[in-house]
């Protein structure tokens, strides 16, 4: 690898014949333009690959709201790394050698704000999730108007359901409906909190596991 100051047509990004460019720490650097492996990966290698697989289309519809409430990005690294790099550490097991999300492990968001005390998810007829929660907007840097998401997720169908902003902190009781299709069907669901200005989050809050009825 080497680093430049002025290059023909100052510095460059890509790839141009056998040389690739690139900008690292504010510097513009070349290096050549690795070969091909010609070995088979290894079985470890495979498995790793599998769970990245895995992390990325899970996280995929989620891209927008780990953008905004995952961490702080921390220099090259995007919300969407964190959460990614967070998910295939800490959020995946592997089971007769094929990956498997442990999903109350699983954040859609990860923050500094306050998050619920005590929060209970029940289903209702019809595809009604209520949510309730106890108020308390008076602890650590909670206010009363922080907003209230939720998320929900069916493997089955591959399918997540997003509903921002369904209520304030000190409501103390949220209901969404999900859509017909889900009812019947098995689903996880998270809840998180973020402030009015949608500045920072909470963690998310795993609920648990539910039938939709």
């Amino acid at each position: 690898m080497a680093t430049f100051n002025k290059g023909i047509l100052g510095g460059f990004s890509g790839k141009v014949g056998t040389v690739v460019g690139a900008n690292w720490r504010g510097k513009d650097i070349m290096r050549s333009l690795p070969k091909p492996s010609q070995k088979e990966p290894t079985e470890k290698q495979l498995l790793q690959q599998a769970r990245f697989k895995l992390a990325v289309a899970f996280l995929q519809p989620l891209k927008t709201i780990l953008s905004e409430y995952f961490g702080s990005s921390s220099g090259v690294k995007s919300r969407v790394n964190l959460a990614t790099s967070y998910t295939i550490n800490e959020a995946i097991q592997v089971v007769a050698g094929i990956p498997e999300l442990i999903y109350n492990k699983v954040m859609i968001t990860k923050g500094e704000l306050t998050g619920f005390q005590n929060a209970v998810l029940t289903p209702q007829a019809r595809g009604v999730l209520d949510l309730e929660w106890e108020d308390n907007s008076a602890q650590g840097n909670a206010s009363a108007s922080d907003q209230v998401n939720l998320v929900s997720y069916c493997k089955e169908l591959n399918d997540f359901q997003i509903f921002e902003g369904i209520a304030i902190r000190s409501d103390l009781l949220a209901s969404v409906t999900l859509p017909s299709f889900c009812i019947g069907k098995s689903i996880e669901v998270w809840a998180y909190l973020n402030t009015e200005r949608q500045t920072f989050a909470s963690n998310s809050f795993y609920l648990g596991e539910h039938t939709v009825i």
